[in-house]
């Protein structure tokens, strides 16, 4: 053996480690059990890896994201070895990590129950006792496809390695990929291979190492994802670094479950999705309509203060429009198939931008008027597939607030920073105040999905950058997510349970007003003919998105100025009704929206019901109430006042509508 060199990189702490040829990479961290892989040259690899001279080694965590990703795909692992186990003729598709935890794809005669993953649960912890070792072992194509002769899907993507195959299906990346093909053994103590999988890895050290796992559901899925493909039994779970970590995640979901906007949307009667009409498409309920009329008037009114003009365009348009703008083939798969009439072919819009360069384009510009700015509350539709629309988050018909501003180059970094400080103000009118931006950037990688010049596209990245990074708030990288036309800043939310949401985008665009597409040009100040820069913007990208994020982050309790209801007038008794009905007439005379209880309920039950509804305020009134010109002035929370002279009741009601607060 011979002395090497390598770097140590831990807790923020570079050390030169002088070590002996054969040297695993466990050793320079065998005193933090919560190191669980190590990052060599910018790739993961298993701790049983041989370091080699000049390697720079970083140990990664359990509780990073890379090291929660190899935790919850050891322990998908550690599920298809229990449910081979249980059934031995269940055939191995794939199981990679997923944004909280894993899932297994199975090919069994028949579909899994709750109970069954009470079994395979119970296996699982068998074999995390056994404390079984993840060992790794390099194969040939000719090896493996004899080894797993019996395995349909996994010799099927050992035909997909290193093809768009593999890059195109879900999860593939995760056992085949362009090199080396590997393969996963689960040693148990006495040195045999109990269980052997398909992976590249890199896994835990051994089984003893998954600390808190469990499995939350079963669901159908097709292989790789296609309809024309058998349908497989995926069975999802959740793994963390400690039992704490477990039990919270357990409890965002039930917070989550509580929050649920669809359920809610019933409860609450603000809108629903008949299937009359279609998947995907929601209608809004007279208190929906309550919502979503207040955010249109708040939106448009922002606009015209910001400057922008409104415009208008149709729902359909013959399909040679979305040639011009690039949008056909890009985005052909999102649209919904063209309707032919009048020997032309029309598709509903799934994005307005092209219609209003159509209205740039309408007459000569000048520089003297950009920034120009056009906005509307445009209707696109968009062909989502069944599997992944989901209440008013992933909708097929959306109205989305609207707007590009067409602005010189030197003009575009301070309109980029007007839209971003008009975005974040939005956001915090409603209650959405702890975000971070995300930058979209190109695949270099796949050039045929992306259109411009390399000096196009970092000119238009620099200038988001740049722009973003004046606001001081976390800018996240998100490599390969842009646009085919440019890159953009999405405004990510967090909700009140901690969970992220996309809301508002902002897209540079150098594509759409190219003379091979719209030809959009202004007449510079010398007189010559100049390309502008365009730039599209969406504060709450969609209305119906936004909607659902707001009913999950309030929990349905809106505040004030957005509640269906603001006042909800509770009599004590019968007599008491007119009075009420007056003090109602005069808070709507002032905008404020009220309703009185009439019912025969009692009194505790008209309560209760507000309760439900999620009333903000309450007046009760009773004889001392009449009286005296007053009302019992109750809060949603429980709170109470008695007495309170009619006029500073109905102040408050304005004042906390005025303020936008929450109460």
């Amino acid at each position: 053996m011979s002395d090497i060199q390598v770097v140590r990189i831990h807790a923020d702490q570079r050390a030169e480690t002088t070590v002996t040829t054969g040297t695993r990479a466990w050793e320079l961290f065998r005193d933090d059990a919560d190191v669980v892989a190590a990052r060599i040259g910018g790739t993961l690899k298993d701790l049983a890896h041989e370091l080699v001279d000049g390697d720079e080694v970083e140990g990664v965590l359990i509780d990073s994201a890379d090291g929660r990703d190899i935790l919850r795909h050891s322990t998908a692992h550690v599920m298809a070895q229990a449910v081979q186990q249980l059934w031995p003729e269940a055939k191995l598709g794939i199981g990679p990590p997923i944004d909280n935890g894993f899932y297994y794809d199975f090919d069994v005669e028949t579909p899994f129950v709750p109970e069954d993953l009470v079994k395979i649960e119970s296996a699982m912890r068998k074999i995390i006792k056994e404390n079984q070792r993840f060992e790794r072992r390099v194969t040939t194509d000719a090896d493996a496809l004899d080894e797993l002769k019996d395995e349909p899907y996994k010799l099927e993507l050992i035909g997909l390695k290193g093809g768009a195959g593999a890059a195109d299906t879900e999860g593939a990346s995760v056992e085949v990929g362009a090199g080396e093909l590997t393969i996963y053994d689960n040693i148990g103590r006495s040195g045999e291979a109990k269980w052997s999988d398909l992976c590249r890895g890199p896994h835990l050290p051994t089984t003893k190492r998954i600390p808190a796992f469990k499995l939350m559901r079963s669901a159908a899925a097709y292989w790789r994802g296609d309809e024309k493909n058998k349908q497989l039994q995926r069975i999802y779970g959740t793994a963390w670094e400690s039992k704490e970590a477990l039990e919270e995640h357990l409890h965002r979901i039930e917070e989550a479950e509580r929050r649920d906007h669809r359920k809610l949307g019933r409860e609450l009667d603000l809108f629903s999705f008949p299937d009359e009409i279609g998947s995907g498409m929601a209608v809004f309920h007279p208190r929906g309509g309550v919502i979503k009329r207040e955010m249109e008037d708040y939106v448009r009114r922002r606009h015209l203060e910001e400057g922008f003009d409104y415009v208008g365009t149709p729902h359909i348009s013959k399909d040679g429009l979305f040639h011009t703008s690039g949008h056909l083939p890009y985005y052909a798969d999102t649209m919904f198939p063209p309707m032919e009439m009048e020997h032309a072919e029309y598709r509903l819009k799934a994005m307005n931008c092209p219609m209003h360069n159509l209205i740039y384009r309408s007459r000569q510009r000048s520089y003297r008027e950009l920034p120009l700015r056009f906005f509307e509350f445009g209707s696109v539709y968009r062909y989502e597939k069944s599997g992944v629309v989901h209440g008013l988050t992933r909708v097929r018909a959306m109205t989305q607030d609207d707007s590009h501003s067409y602005v010189t180059p030197e003009q575009a970094p301070a309109e980029v920073e007007h839209l971003l400080t008009f975005v974040t103000g939005l956001l915090r009118d409603f209650g959405l105040d702890d975000y971070y931006f995300e930058l979209s950037t190109r695949d270099d990688s796949k050039p045929d999905k992306f259109i411009g010049s390399d000096d196009q596209w970092e000119t238009a990245t620099s200038v988001l950058e740049a722009a973003a990074r004046t606001f001081g708030v976390d800018l996240v990288p998100d490599p390969g997510g842009a646009a085919f036309y440019g890159p953009k800043i999405s405004v990510q939310a967090k909700d009140a349970i901690g969970r992220t949401w996309q809301m508002s985008t902002i897209q540079y665009d150098f594509n759409q007003p190219a003379t091979d597409r719209f030809d959009l040009e202004y007449v510079a100040a010398d007189g010559t003919r100049q390309q502008p820069v365009m730039i599209h913007s969406a504060k709450f990208g969609s209305i119906e998105r936004f909607i659902g994020v707001l009913v999950e982050h309030y929990a349905g309790a809106f505040p004030p100025w957005l509640a269906p209801v603001q006042v909800q007038g509770i009599p004590i008794a019968e007599r008491h009704n007119d009075y009420l009905f007056d003090i109602a007439r005069q808070m709507k005379a002032q905008g404020l929206r009220v309703e009185v209880d009439e019912s025969d309920d009692r009194m505790q039950k008209k309560i209760r019901n507000a309760q439900l509804q999620k009333v903000p305020f309450m007046m009760i009134a009773g004889d001392d109430d009449v009286e005296k010109g007053a009302v019992s002035f109750r809060y949603r929370d429980g709170r109470q006042d008695n007495g309170v002279p009619l006029a500073e009741a109905i102040e408050r009601v304005a004042a906390a509508v005025a303020s936008r607060e929450q109460v």
